[in-house]
């Protein structure tokens, strides 16, 4: 995975303070809250493509982020990794501020997991991308 290093490192900093970000699926847009990026180990040895579907390194970076608009839920079934082979690429828009200038950045995912309770649902994503 070639990441922009420089990007991310900037997102990174930018997760002390709260972010508005907003996540596109199946041409629609939601709010999603408390989005953090982080680099974690994944359960593999060594670098493989899982499934013969999608590539994982021993870490990855990891993207999580909590939706309180449950409409979202019938189309994540459409994009989570697992059952899929042809699985969707999720986006997530936010706006920082580099170098004192406000900057549009997207972060592009694959959903891992999700987690329902009945006012909320947390994504558990990959990052992909980010531009």
């Amino acid at each position: 995975m070639s990441l922009d290093l420089s990007l991310l490192k900037s997102f990174l900093s930018a997760q002390k303070q709260p972010l508005k970000c907003t996540i596109h699926l199946n041409n629609r847009k939601y709010d999603i809250d408390d989005v953090t990026v982080s680099h974690l180990p994944t359960p593999v040895n060594s670098p493989t493509t899982r499934g013969g579907v999608y590539f994982s390194d021993k870490f990855e970076y990891k993207v999580r982020g909590v939706v309180h608009d449950l409409s979202i839920v019938p189309f994540l079934s459409k994009t989570m990794l697992g059952p899929n082979t042809d699985f969707g690429e999720i986006r997530i828009d936010t706006q920082l501020e580099i170098d004192g200038m406000p900057k549009d950045i997207s972060l592009f995912t694959n959903l891992t997991n999700s987690m329902q309770t009945s006012s909320k649902i947390e994504l558990n994503m990959i990052l992909i991308d980010i531009k």
